[in-house]
């Protein structure tokens, strides 16, 4: 089953570059549809905010092992208007937009910890915490499987690890969503005020939690995180809140806005769901196919070191890059009918390229995918009978991480 926006894009006149600029809103209302046009034409295009997008995934890895790009730093907030707060300040001070030794320092105290062996020992948690947010459903009722389900097991998983109350999940779950907005194009120069206040409390509230564990160290990640970090002895107190910050965002947002994807998917395509309710085996095949079909991250900043040569299309020292891993997971140089949802695909990539390259691949991949799978087991198991009650989920946006709305879902 095709998507439904593989229509054709008119053709326009590139500008003197050779590069055709596209609009946020042409992207927002078909992405896929946009990429897969420009795609086909060349490995670039331009952005109306100036920024080069590299669709082709050949093209993102050449850019990538090229080294000749580092992470953006604060060239995209000062891109949009803001100059300073909490907003500026996550830009500047974690290690999501940091590079080099900094990146390095920033990251280093979280590596042991979300090491593979150390994260899979997680599983059993996380299945409890799933099968506890079930347990309370009753047939021919409704919920809203984003808000009841998708968000929650993340939110309590990271909760847990952080050693953070699980009554404070409510609050600072919504202040990530609030933030996490900055990491895309879904907000205007209106909105700004409203991120800066919740950028500003949950900088208070990784602050507290911070000091709190400098206070009384525990069995959890945050005193681990403490203890790694003042040994080095490498990063400023601003630098420790800010990545304390930077891990609740990552731990929260994305993780939600996948978890409740791969139900719609997996429910608009039925006879996929009962072969994954049927087939237990099949359920990682089943994340890792809904992450590449529709990820919820859309793509990775970065900075043009020096001139980058794509096919004959210059991207000029100093530029701002989108490396489009939503296109790039739909390119036909790479998957056989890219745009067919299909469990069973046997040609992925040994790394799907949502979760970055190198250095900077993400660090949670693989509490993500635990959750993900977890989330999806235990309803392949308990809940068969699951199905939409409403019209899909839709994932807006093209670029960072992408928002979804409501999944009103009933059983029995």
């Amino acid at each position: 089953m095709m998507d439904n926006d593989a229509g054709t894009h008119a053709d326009r006149a590139p500008g003197p570059d050779g590069l055709v600029t596209l609009t946020i809103k042409e992207l927002d209302a078909d992405p896929h549809g946009v990429f897969r046009h420009h795609r086909a034409l060349g490995p670039l295009v331009k952005h109306e905010l100036g920024i080069y997008f590299v669709l082709r995934a050949n093209a993102i890895e050449r850019v990538v092992a090229s080294q000749k790009v580092r992470t953006s730093e604060l060239e995209f907030p000062r891109m949009v208007g803001i100059n300073g707060g909490a907003l500026l300040d996550m830009f500047k001070y974690s290690m999501l937009t940091s590079s080099g030794e900094a990146h390095r320092q920033r990251r280093s105290p979280f590596t042991r910890a979300f090491a593979a062996r150390v994260i899979t020992q997680l599983r059993p948690r996380i299945r409890s915490t799933a099968e506890e947010l079930i347990s309370g459903w009753r047939p021919g009722t409704q919920i809203d499987l984003v808000a009841d389900y998708a968000a929650m097991i993340p939110a309590l998983t990271i909760s847990d690890i952080l050693g953070l109350p699980r009554e404070d999940v409510a609050y600072f779950a919504q202040l990530v969503y609030d933030v996490s907005r900055v990491l895309s194009f879904t907000f205007s120069t209106d909105d700004i005020p409203q991120m800066e206040a919740a950028a500003s409390q949950l900088r208070d509230y990784s602050e507290q939690a911070l000091t709190a564990r400098s206070n009384a160290p525990s069995d959890d990640l945050l005193s681990t995180f403490l203890a790694a970090a003042e040994e080095a002895g490498d990063l400023s107190r601003i630098e420790m809140i800010f990545q304390i910050f930077i891990l609740i965002i990552g731990g929260t947002d994305t993780t939600r806005v996948a978890s409740a994807m791969q139900v719609a998917l997996l429910l608009r395509h039925p006879e996929q769901w009962d072969a994954v309710c049927n087939d237990p085996s099949l359920i990682p095949a089943a994340v890792t196919e809904s992450l590449r079909y529709e990820p919820s991250v859309a793509s990775y900043a970065r900075v043009a070191l020096e001139d980058i040569d794509l096919d004959g299309h210059l991207i000029p020292a100093g530029a701002s890059m989108r490396l489009s891993t939503m296109s790039a997971m739909r390119d036909e140089n790479v998957y056989a009918e890219p745009d067919v949802f299909n469990i069973r695909r046997t040609d992925h990539p040994r790394l799907l390229p949502i979760f970055g390259h190198g250095v900077h691949r993400c660090i949670g991949e693989a509490l993500a995918r635990l959750e993900l799978e977890e989330g999806l087991s235990i309803l392949a198991t308990r809940r068969p009978d699951l199905r939409l009650a409403g019209d899909p989920p839709k994932l807006q946006g093209h670029s960072g991480i992408r928002r979804i709305n409501e999944m009103p879902v009933a059983w029995g």
